[in-house]
């Protein structure tokens, strides 16, 4: 037979405010490790790749989506809370990156793609894009995504190994499961 002390069973509003307001502060610090660690590696990515902007974009909904985060070599380029085009990103889209789509485009004037997604890009002063899926066990988390804009680009694949080496980075951190 355990024996236990009063505190332990106390009811008193006091205590559930610390438990409440514990609870509050462990979130908080997961978020701001999370923020921290999306920043540092969005900015060593673009540094890395030499490119105009890398982007994460973050699934909060059902293919509903954010640039949370951005890392860019010009304010002229900031994309930041873009949620994207509505009719373009779809389950048949959400499909093909859970199942690890990685898309390369040197050039979206050149490129097959729909024409939507043609003018949402130009829109967003992007030339070439590099887009890998961020995975977690629940299912696609989001895309980090980088964007030339100033001239076609041809990714290479140690450019394309840096993005998947970063989103899995990503998608295996606490922080990050853990939001």
């Amino acid at each position: 037979m355990q024996i236990h002390s009063y505190s332990e069973f106390d009811p008193s509003p006091r205590r559930n405010y610390e438990q409440g307001l514990r609870r509050v502060l462990d979130r908080l610090v997961i978020t701001m490790q999370r923020d921290a660690l999306i920043r540092q590696t969005i900015n060593q990515l673009r540094e890395s790749l030499q490119v105009d902007r890398v982007v994460l974009y973050y699934f909060y909904g059902s293919w509903q989506g954010q640039v949370t985060c951005e890392s860019i070599s010009d304010s002229e380029y900031s994309i930041f809370g873009s949620t994207g085009p509505d009719n373009c990103f779809n389950q048949e889209y959400a499909n093909l990156y859970l199942a690890g789509r990685i898309r390369a485009i040197s050039d979206i004037e050149l490129e097959s793609i729909h024409d939507c997604h043609r003018e949402f890009l130009r829109s967003l002063q992007v030339r070439a894009s590099l887009v890998v899926p961020v995975l977690v066990a629940r299912g696609l988390w989001g895309l980090l995504i980088a964007h030339h804009c100033q001239a076609p680009r041809c990714w290479s694949p140690l450019d394309i190994e840096k993005m998947q080496q970063a989103a899995k980075s990503m998608a295996t951190a606490s922080c990050i499961l853990e939001s």
